[in-house]
């Protein structure tokens, strides 16, 4: 609908003899009584003609020719545009929804572009969280919303398996090993507190017995480290299994440190003038690139920082020769951003090349009552914990309900209402009533095949209509979440779909006597179904036959 209503503008507009014309915004207006789209392309106009806004839309509106697509075309002050749809056109589109299916659904934006996105990157020094989890739900959303555009995604896991955070975690270990054993041995002050590490140091001792008994932690770290954090990482590939997520490639830091990239890394912008020595530290002059201090790469005491594994870590992202990468990061590192977009530059690309998304914590509820959650003290709610309790598409869904900078409220007890209060059953009881439909008018022996070739002139009522006009909005939707890297559109157009056509369906029956107006009624709902399935495809949601 939004194209052709493009189309038709550009042939008025040179109608009229405008040839440059502005990008034509074309957006859904608030109510139904502006009509079903409205533009501003009158407005935009102005100071190119010299005219009042509402004099060019007049011209504009005058001048178009294909009035066939339009039921009727109003002007409001102080120059929209606002288009009603002919029934006819409605109905030519809805059955070219139903024989092109995705075709239709979906826009080749991407073209081919090599897209990689980087999300979860958890430390692998406990479990994953409910932020983790949303993070994980929109990186895959994401990266499913773009492959669908036509980009090619890879998507990444960075692993952060060296520094402190990790020796940390053995230190942590070790303590409660030596303390299964009967040896008083001090826990660690900013040591890890779950009953995680408990386990681990327990299953240790299972397999070494008292073989680490007499020795200190500077002498065995290496097993201690590496069998902790294997065994979380382990976890967290577990999890995020059973929680449907699946990465193409895993980034281990360690990794770089042994191979040289974070020496390379550092002796590339070394020669670019770009590395400097001060107060005994090395330092990346980052303020060349706007960034608003330079930064410490490599401590007075010779130890790297984190922001030199990054650094190391970003070199080989752009080596790869992506068109663009993006970083799904918790919203507690926005001030990483102007840092790591100075790195791009300084590798000689734009930094524009980096998008950063920040994804804001969850609060966990139980009945309205917040749960308190601490990763330190072990005093948390895994996001494996909520998986086996809500299911999987039931804490995807609503991680997916609100921008991913917005703050997000997660009651368990609404996430198992079987509802309208739940919105993921919502939606799949949808499609799930419109499996039953079809069942049914098999089982009475009425033909479902070619609905395409229906008398759509029969799916007159207002309700029916309204709802053909939200299933065509679909690819505008689409094209609006790829631009915006927002998946969480498509779970909103969604929802609203579905509360239209639940009412629908309670108010109307589908199948009747009526052969005709049955298989019209058919068609439609085959319609709503490849819609539905098309969304819930893209957010990794299952589409349950029976509810």
């Amino acid at each position: 609908m939004k194209k052709d209503i493009i189309r038709i503008i550009k042939d008025s507009a040179s109608t009229l003899g405008i040839e440059t014309i502005p990008a034509i915004e074309i957006e859904v207006p608030p109510g139904e009584s502006f009509g079903d789209m409205s533009t501003t392309v009158a407005m935009s106009l102005t100071k190119i003609l010299k005219k009042p806004p509402r004099k060019i839309a007049e011209e504009l509106v005058h001048a178009i020719q294909d009035t066939s697509v339009f039921e009727k075309i109003d002007i409001a002050d102080p120059g929209f545009i606002n288009f009603t749809f002919s029934k006819e056109y409605l109905y030519t589109e809805m059955k070219k929804l139903i024989i092109e299916k995705e075709q239709f659904l979906r826009e080749d934006i991407g073209q081919g572009e090599k897209v990689q996105i980087e999300f979860i990157s958890a430390n692998p020094t406990g479990p994953l969280h409910l932020g983790h989890g949303r993070g994980a739900a929109l990186g895959a959303a994401l990266s499913n919303l773009l492959r669908a555009a036509g980009y090619q995604v890879e998507r990444e896991y960075y692993i952060n398996d060296a520094g402190k955070q990790v020796k940390l975690l053995g230190l942590s270990v070790f303590a409660r090993y030596q303390q299964l054993l009967g040896r008083s041995y001090p826990f660690p002050e900013e040591g890890y507190r779950g009953e995680y590490i408990k386990d681990i140091a327990q299953a240790i001792r299972k397999e070494n017995d008292e073989k680490y008994l007499t020795s200190e932690f500077d002498e065995v770290s290496d097993f201690f480290i590496d069998y902790s954090y294997e065994t979380i990482l382990s976890d967290i590939k577990r999890d995020l299994h059973e929680f449907g997520i699946t990465l193409d490639t895993w980034q281990s830091e360690r990794e770089m440190y042994r191979t040289g990239d974070v020496e390379r890394a550092i002796e590339d912008l070394r020669e670019k003038g770009l590395i400097y020595e001060k107060e005994g530290a090395i330092w990346f002059k980052s303020t060349a690139f706007g960034d608003d201090k330079d930064r410490v790469i490599i401590k007075q005491d010779g130890e790297y920082t984190y922001f030199s594994s990054d650094i190391a870590y970003h070199r080989k992202k752009v080596e790869k020769r992506y068109d663009e990468l993006i970083d799904i990061w918790g919203a507690d590192h926005h001030g990483y951003i102007p840092r790591l977009k100075a790195v791009i530059e300084a590798f000689g690309y734009p930094e524009k090349k980096l998008k950063v998304i920040l994804v804001q914590m969850v609060t966990l509820l139980r009945g309205g009552k917040p749960v308190q959650m601490s990763k330190r003290t072990g005093d948390f709610v895994t996001l494996k914990e909520v998986i086996d309790e809500v299911g999987s598409d039931t804490t995807k869904f609503i991680f997916l309900t609100r921008r991913s900078d917005s703050h997000l409220e997660f009651d368990i007890e609404v996430a198992k209402a079987q509802s309208s209060e739940n919105p993921v059953f919502y939606v799949q009881y949808a499609n799930a009533r419109i499996n039953s439909i079809f069942n049914h008018a098999k089982g009475k022996g009425l033909y479902t095949e070619r609905l395409f070739d229906v008398d759509f002139r029969l799916l007159s009522l207002s309700e029916e209509l309204r709802i053909i006009k939200k299933l065509l909005l679909y690819p505008m939707i689409f094209e609006g979440a790829v631009h915006t890297c927002e998946p969480h559109r498509i779970t909103s157009y969604l929802q609203e779909l579905s509360g239209l056509f639940h009412p629908y369906y309670n108010k109307y029956r589908v199948i009747s006597d009526d052969i005709e107006q049955s298989r019209a009624r058919l068609a439609f709902c085959e319609a709503l179904r490849i819609v539905l399935r098309e969304g819930l495809e893209i957010l990794g949601i299952s589409t349950p036959e029976k509810m």
